[in-house]
């Protein structure tokens, strides 16, 4: 392991093991599900590679060393009145691990987390320092928007801000048939809509998020105590050890889950509304399909688990995003819903992987890159619009396959 903490640490690593004929991954924060960081020999650690460089207010830019977080990033764009236009329910990663595996977040007016870079830094395969920007090998931004660590180590990022914002949020809980009904209605009318659905209930939670300019009204500190830690912490953790230790109770917890989910109105900066804490361990699988598409695939996804008797006491989430132009986005050229299904660390999560999955796949499913999923090179360039044009970005940044890895061989093959 080599653990960087500035870009020289960065280039030398990359020296070592290329004399000496090895591979290297990159690693963030390590939060992807898929083996995107798993190294075949080296890794090196960018976690190291922290803060803001330099930030343009009149122009809304910032720059920061790619291994500063999310969440970090958020603060340090807070302190010059700006944010990043949509953020997903996770804030832990590193920039540049949220944007080489495609982190996004909801909101069919709004894109992903990638889309938002408008220049980067690289330290290629050979060593050499590489500017993509606008103005600088501007064919090299698609690749680099959601480059897999393949094409180099990112150091630094630049990314397009926005004002700072609040977000008045509305959470419900309604009947699962209603909202697919008003599945494009929902989203068209909302900034930022999601839901979450318990297998064999009727009812979804949902989250309404709109753009106001204030004022605030935060949530009483006990009340999101209770919301985060009590209700989403504790006590989902009790009703997964039930329904893992006693399978036939689990269609009368999701229901009890689905009933406790938060409810409420309230006001917050957008960084806070975006993201909640996930202190329960899980795998997750995750597909975009075309935003249209996702009333019928969770009907199907019912029937499916219906028919097999198989009940996961964790929720599924939807969400919608905007269409952008990365080569391997999951929303490349199309606006794009998503459907992630989630197992308990504790429990196999390849039934309900095996029986989700060809129902995604059947509505021209896009996996996640971040996240599970059974797909190989061959199937991947059939659905993925950018792939051919990602691989050649690849090869002409790694001809060895400096960056490459058993995990990398199976998506994107050679």
């Amino acid at each position: 392991m080599h653990v960087a903490e500035g870009i020289d640490d960065v280039r030398r690593a990359l020296e070592r093991v290329r004399e000496r004929g090895g591979t290297v991954r990159p690693v963030g924060s390590c939060h992807s599900f898929s083996a995107v960081a798993r190294p075949d020999d080296a890794h090196v650690r960018i976690d190291g590679l922290r803060g803001l460089e330099s930030v343009d207010v009149e122009a809304r830019r910032a720059t920061v060393l790619a291994g500063t977080t999310v969440r970090e990033l958020s603060a340090l764009l807070a302190e010059h009145g700006l944010a990043l236009d949509c953020l997903g329910d996770i804030d832990a990663q590193t920039i540049a691990g949220a944007i080489s595996t495609g982190t996004h977040g909801t909101g069919l007016r709004h894109r992903s987390i990638g889309a938002s870079v408008v220049a980067a830094t690289l330290v290629t395969a050979d060593g050499e320092l590489l500017r993509v920007s606008e103005t600088e090998r501007p064919e090299l931004l698609p690749a680099v928007r959601l480059g897999l660590g393949v094409l180099g180590v990112l150091v630094d990022v630049t990314v397009q801000a926005v004002p700072a914002f609040a977000l008045e949020a509305i959470e419900s809980t309604v009947r699962l048939d209603v909202v697919l009904d008003e599945w494009m209605h929902l989203n068209e009318r909302t900034d930022h809509f999601e839901l979450y659905w318990f297998a064999a209930t009727r009812l979804a939670a949902t989250k309404s998020n709109t753009r106001v300019a204030g004022p605030l009204a935060p949530r009483p500190t006990v009340a999101r105590f209770l919301d985060e830690r009590v209700l989403t912490d504790y006590g989902h953790r009790a009703l997964l050890s039930i329904g893992h230790a006693v399978p036939p109770t689990a269609p009368a917890l999701n229901e009890l889950a689905a009933r406790l989910m938060p409810r409420g109105r309230f006001v917050e900066p957008s960084h806070d509304v975006f993201t909640s804490p996930r202190r329960v361990r899980f795998r997750e699988l995750e597909y975009g399909v075309p935003v249209e598409a996702v009333p019928e695939a969770l009907r199907e996804i019912d029937r499916a688990l219906r028919r097999v008797d198989l009940v996961p006491t964790f929720p599924f989430e939807v969400r919608a995003i905007a269409a952008d132009d990365a080569h391997l986005s999951t929303a490349n050229g199309r606006a794009t819903g998503y459907i992630a299904a989630h197992r308990w660390w504790r429990e196999d999560p390849r039934p309900l992987f095996d029986l989700v999955e060809p129902i995604l796949l059947a509505h021209d499913g896009r996996p996640h890159w971040g996240k599970l999923h059974s797909l190989r090179a061959p199937q991947l360039a059939e659905r993925v619009p950018g792939f051919a044009a990602f691989l050649a970005a690849r090869d002409e940044l790694d001809p060895e396959r400096l960056f490459s890895s058993a995990w990398t061989r199976r998506v994107l093959g050679d």
